[in-house]
């Protein structure tokens, strides 16, 4: 499944957003799967950690700082701007609150940073991925198709490749390459040709010089029902500049070894490559390790999780019409049970 881009409507008036212009995907059912974790040693959420792993404009941490008074938020987020905003956001939360610039798979080091065990320290942790509303809605960082804008992409702006560059210097192998795995397009290698050709004659540097070479690339009869022509491209760009299945494959694992027993994670994911990173990562640990065919299983050879949903849970259909981005999440819970055997 490819990413389509959503108007976020205003937050509802049940919900503690403010002026910060986004409504959090998905927050009852985030508060049930991760609340037991929380008030496990007190219902105010007595010496628990909760770690937002995927902290944006802080909806999820603020909804969590408010309900638990006493828990403490380790936040992260590359993007320099979101943690402004969250940080103007959580302030009112004072030395409950931990932010740290990094992307998702630094958690053991952010952990390690503000004086907490890399390993079986936190309560709940919560990944909410993609790209952010405030992304989205901000033309200049080039991620939509709909607004001519630089083809920038970054979600840290301060460094590393743009689109623009990969555009302009990737060869028709690997061009092809990342359109076909991370945007599942099918017309990866006309589209990389036509992208060769194009920049031969001048280098790309704004959307709409890309969406209009889309539209020529993809044959017609596909644009009638394929939905938007860019939005398999545009995705394929975003997970290669910010090496987002990268960071992910890296991220799980380093949160589900920081969860302590009776921790819990969930990961919400926008698109079937996401989704399929987190199944893999989560299902092994779901699984007892004893060699098969044994009476008993084998001391500490155990399952370390148990999963919390059946498959990956969709959004209700209330949901999405009070909140259109909920609609292609897929979520993943899952709650540590025993300790790794050394």
């Amino acid at each position: 499944m490819v990413d389509d881009e959503v108007n976020t409507p205003s937050p509802s008036g049940d919900q503690p957003s403010g002026d910060f212009g986004h409504v959090p995907v998905m927050l009852t059912r985030a508060d049930e799967l991760l609340g037991p974790a929380v008030v496990r040693d007190g219902e105010a959420g007595d010496g628990a950690v909760f770690v937002d792993g995927t902290l944006g404009l802080g909806g999820h941490s603020e909804h969590f700082l408010s309900t638990y008074p006493r828990l403490r938020l380790i936040g992260l987020d590359r993007d320099p701007k979101a943690l402004a905003i969250a940080g103007e956001r959580l302030g009112r939360f004072g030395d409950r609150v931990t932010l740290v610039r990094t992307r998702y798979d630094g958690i053991a080091e952010a952990l390690e940073g503000a004086g907490l065990a890399r390993t079986e320290s936190v309560s709940a942790i919560l990944f909410d991925l993609g790209v952010s509303s405030m992304q989205l809605d901000e033309a200049d960082r080039g991620f939509a198709y709909s607004v001519d804008a630089p083809l920038d992409m970054r979600m840290d702006p301060t460094g590393g490749i743009t689109a623009a560059d990969v555009l302009n210097t990737y060869g028709h192998g690997d061009l092809a390459r990342i359109l076909k795995t991370y945007g599942e397009e099918r017309f990866a290698g006309k589209i990389a040709s036509e992208i060769i050709r194009q920049r031969e004659r001048a280098p790309f540097s704004t959307s709409a010089e890309l969406v209009e070479l889309l539209y020529r690339a993809i044959p017609a009869a596909t644009r009638r029902t394929g939905g938007h022509p860019a939005k398999r491209t545009f995705q394929a760009l975003r997970i290669e500049v910010n090496s987002e299945l990268d960071s992910l494959r890296a991220a799980v694992p380093a949160a589900l070894d920081a969860l302590e027993v009776g921790g819990r994670a969930v990961f919400m994911s926008y698109q079937s490559l996401e989704d399929r990173v987190v199944k893999a990562e989560i299902t092994p640990r779901t699984k007892s390790r004893s060699p098969e065919g044994l009476p008993v299983e084998l001391p500490g050879t155990g399952p370390e999780f148990r999963l919390l949903t059946r498959g990956a849970e969709r959004a209700s259909e209330q949901e999405t019409e009070e909140n259109p981005r909920s609609a292609p999440v897929r979520v993943r819970a899952v709650e540590r049970i025993a300790r790794r055997a050394a």
